[in-house]
């Protein structure tokens, strides 16, 4: 499995695919597992690079730096050294909100972002007794329950051996990816800052998501983004609609952000070339 040493940590990484790089982040205890049913439909046109932040998937498990700072550096760590100048970077929930920190501190870098269901640019907003219980589920490595409720979460009920992954994945995070990166959600705070965004921006949500409501209100404050909302599908649109959001993903990488202000400016291109 390829490794690299970024920023004093050795960050797992995985390269399928030729063309425009597309660099993939996954969520709060996630891994690259997350992107295994995307990537597919995506590789025939575009080089699509999956990675494993600090603390979780295959990579290093280090005491520190689980703060969404840390890891928008390792992304751009890791895009330096497999000499990405810019890249589309496409992340799903906290990788959501690295999203923002990457625009906002490293927007020449940035080609393309995608928001898959982000974290709200103002912080969680949970009841401390809902970390708590995930805390006590971990403790006791309490796979079944983890499996059973996160399938009631999925409205479209998807293959059951992939979200048995994906908490095989999440009770193998280190504790620091755990406290450190689930506090840095609950503290981040930059909602006001996010019509500095200039670069195009996908905002993708799941109609059934709790966080629906946050992802529409930070959508619309960026100045330069569209918005894609699947009907019936909670959080993990990943794992839940893998062919129909690589098809909205794809329809974004060739034709950018198309709104009504969009349309409007070609108009008024076309009707100026008439005069």
């Amino acid at each position: 499995m390829p490794h690299a040493q970024v920023n004093g940590v050795s960050l797992f990484y995985d390269v399928r695919g030729e063309g425009e790089p597309v660099l993939f982040h996954h969520g709060y205890t996630g891994s690259h597992d997350s992107w295994d049913e995307v990537v597919p439909h995506l590789t025939g046109r575009y080089r699509c690079i999956v990675m494993d932040c600090r603390g979780a998937g295959d990579s290093e498990h280090p005491a520190d730096g689980y703060t969404i700072e840390q890891y928008a550096d390792d992304v751009i760590g890791l895009a330096d050294v497999l000499g990405l100048g810019r890249f589309t970077y496409v992340g799903h929930s906290m990788g959501g909100v690295i999203g923002y920190e990457l625009a906002l501190r490293y927007p020449e870098r940035l080609a393309r972002l995608v928001l898959v269901a982000p974290a709200p640019a103002d912080g969680v907003q949970a009841p401390p007794e809902m970390h708590e219980r995930a805390r006590a589920l971990r403790q006791a490595r309490d796979a079944e329950t983890m499996l059973r409720e996160r399938l009631v979460m999925a409205p479209r009920r998807p293959d059951p051996e992939l979200f048995r992954r994906a908490v095989e994945r999440a009770l193998s995070v280190s504790d620091g990816h755990f406290e450190g990166s689930w506090e840095a959600l609950v503290q981040y705070r930059a909602g006001d800052r996010l019509r500095e965004i200039t670069v195009p921006t996908l905002m993708v949500a799941g109609a059934a998501d709790g966080l629906l409501e946050a992802n529409l209100r930070d959508f619309l404050r960026l100045p330069n983004a569209t918005l894609h909302v699947f009907s019936r599908v909670g959080h993990q649109i990943p794992r839940e609609v893998p062919a129909e959001f690589a098809a909205v993903l794809a329809d974004f990488l060739e034709h950018g952000v198309v709104t009504a202000r969009t349309l409007q400016e070609r108009l008024r291109e076309v009707q100026a070339a008439r005069r």
